[in-house]
């Protein structure tokens, strides 16, 4: 292959979320080129979903190199680390109270992150509208995106930052997001304190759980007096077709919700019934375990897109950190291909181990241990988080700054 210098290179990253707003501020402040294409037509034409908590030693890592660390604290809520786990019929099994100063896992809204992230940027970075189709071309380069509407562009890397169904995974790897047994079902709550006082009572300032074996319910409550509840069940992909309903049959998905909770108490059955608009229904996916591909110079994954698991925490946070030590590879390197094999060789590793522990792991969400471990985020409006137990990451295998 013959690679440009990196002042020449034209890297192109696919995905404006977190994992690729971070690559792409981190890359700009090395002084290296990056767009960013993303097929939504603009920063604000969808809902980015609810809360997440950022961790020390993932999330808050790559914000310290991107320099957004301080804004970020600026923007968290330290009392979104409170969680409460309880029983079906309401009693508490554990209560976390964060300690003054506690700072392990703030919580901040998904669309206040990609704010932060997306004003970090040079304007013009990001190329709205631009829906990826394929991804064509070979290892001597460059890369051919195709996109929706026709338009080609040319790439010397090719960076998937594009979620579960990665249109970039796909020149490097046939696997393919399989059902994993369990799904989100979602419920948005306003005006917390003056309209649902007492579900407030119940929630507290963070986030509650109860479930029973079979099915769960997961409170999390958001910046400006909103909640986002999600009615977490082991169904089939297409359980509400299979109850006789639609999706924007409310009222009777209400209904059946009722039934399948009758026995538990009717203070955690309003976060069920109590909710403002439609459901949204959130079947959870994740990647083969492990999930390796024949190395290319110029094509790299990160988030997502490399290492789909269930929901248990790992999305956002290590999406960032995927995102934060490619970036500082690529400005390190001699090559891009010496920069892709040496973000490679730290998080495949990294990502296969997680991977392997939360195979399966939707059956935590059902008997109470993805709670215990400090799970605490939901969904996105696009890919699946929760939070595992902590990850051992090294401070060799981190990024640094220069």
């Amino acid at each position: 292959m013959s690679t440009p210098t990196l002042s020449a290179a034209r890297i192109s990253i696919i995905g404006a979320g977190p994992g690729g707003l971070t690559a792409a501020r981190i890359l700009q402040q090395r002084g290296i080129d990056v767009t960013v294409y993303d097929r939504d037509s603009g920063p604000r034409a969808r809902n980015q979903g609810g809360s997440l908590d950022l961790h020390d030693d993932d999330g808050q890592v790559a914000l310290r190199e991107a320099g957004l660390i301080d804004q970020f604290f600026a923007l968290a809520r330290f009392e979104g680390q409170e969680m409460r786990i309880l029983k079906p019929d309401g009693g508490i099994i554990s209560h976390h109270v964060p300690e003054a100063g506690e700072a392990i896992s703030p919580e901040i809204d998904r669309g206040q992150l990609r704010g932060l992230l997306l004003d970090s940027l040079i304007p013009g970075t990001i190329r709205w509208g631009h829906e990826l189709v394929s991804v064509s071309g070979n290892d001597a380069g460059p890369r051919t995106l195709t996109f929706d509407d026709g338009r080609t562009e040319e790439a010397d890397l090719v960076i998937g930052a594009d979620g579960a169904r990665s249109r970039v995974r796909a020149a490097v790897s046939a696997a393919r997001p399989a059902y994993a047994g369990g799904t989100f079902l979602e419920a948005w709550f306003d005006e917390m304190d003056t309209e649902h006082p007492e579900l407030v009572e119940l929630v507290g300032g963070g986030s509650a759980t109860a479930s029973d074996g079979d099915r769960a319910l997961f409170a999390q409550r958001n910046s400006g007096g909103r909640m986002r509840v999600y009615v977490i069940q082991r169904a089939t992909a297409d359980w509400i077709a299979e109850a006789g309903l639609q999706p924007d049959d409310t009222t009777g998905i209400r209904a059946h919700l009722t039934t399948q909770f009758a026995s538990w108490s009717p203070a955690l059955v309003r976060l069920i019934t109590d909710n403002v608009g439609p459901y949204v229904d959130r079947p959870l996916f994740a990647l083969p375990v492990p999930l390796t591909w024949q190395h290319s110079p110029n094509i790299a994954l990160l988030g997502d897109a490399a290492h789909l698991m269930p929901p248990l925490g790992v999305g956002v946070n290590l999406a960032m950190l995927d995102a934060a030590e490619l970036a500082v590879a690529i400005a390190s390197a001699s090559s891009l291909d010496e920069a892709v094999t040496a973000y490679e060789s730290t998080m495949i590793p990294r990502s296969s181990e997680i991977a392997q522990m939360l195979d399966g792991g939707v059956e935590m969400l059902f008997d109470g241990r993805a709670w215990e471990l400090g799970a605490d985020d939901g969904p996105g409006d696009r890919d699946d988080e929760a939070r595992p137990p902590r990850t051992t990451t090294s401070p060799e295998a981190r990024p640094t700054r220069s």
